[in-house]
């Protein structure tokens, strides 16, 4: 039996672009604390740029390289902040909301076409009574789950 393709194809769902064989993500510093209502969460930018290499390097069969890479990822979080979402009847809050926003730049060496800067969003709900610290572990999870996910399929899995 043989099996033909136009490009590079894994079984995660990655549509690797051709002649890709390494990333590099730099460092997305947190510039959250700048802007009205965030906050700086210190080592959050350390944690979201492993946990998108990791992303990376979990579904697919790139390389991760420290400088040069067909593809790269830059950018910086620009959004770390706690809102009220619902409240009672004694006008408390009784739900808050995590959100944090990632902008990032992607390249592609080998197809400048590629090339993007977009914005990533994500959010985590939880009871007003807990503090952000309690909730901190599972929130980042979750936001860092999603937020890895849709620059993954935005960047390597355009189906």
């Amino acid at each position: 039996m043989v099996i033909q393709s136009c490009g590079i194809y894994s079984f995660t769902g990655a549509s690797i672009p051709a002649g890709a064989s390494t990333f590099r993500v730099d460092f997305f510093e947190n510039q959250a604390g700048s802007r009205p209502g965030s906050t700086v969460e210190p080592g959050l930018d350390r944690d979201f740029t492993l946990a998108l290499q990791d992303r990376i390097l979990g579904q697919t069969n790139l390389n991760l390289v420290n400088s040069g890479g067909d593809l790269i990822y830059q950018g910086e979080i620009t959004q770390y902040s706690v809102t009220p979402m619902t409240s009672t009847a004694n006008l408390t809050a009784s739900q808050n909301r995590l959100t944090m926003t990632v902008n990032l730049r992607y390249f592609n060496s080998n197809n400048e076409d590629d090339d993007f800067e977009r914005k990533f969003s994500f959010f985590y709900d939880y009871p007003a009574d807990k503090q952000l610290y309690d909730i901190q572990g599972a929130a980042h999870d979750e936001i860092f789950e999603r937020v890895t996910q849709d620059i993954f399929n935005e960047t390597l899995a355009k189906w």
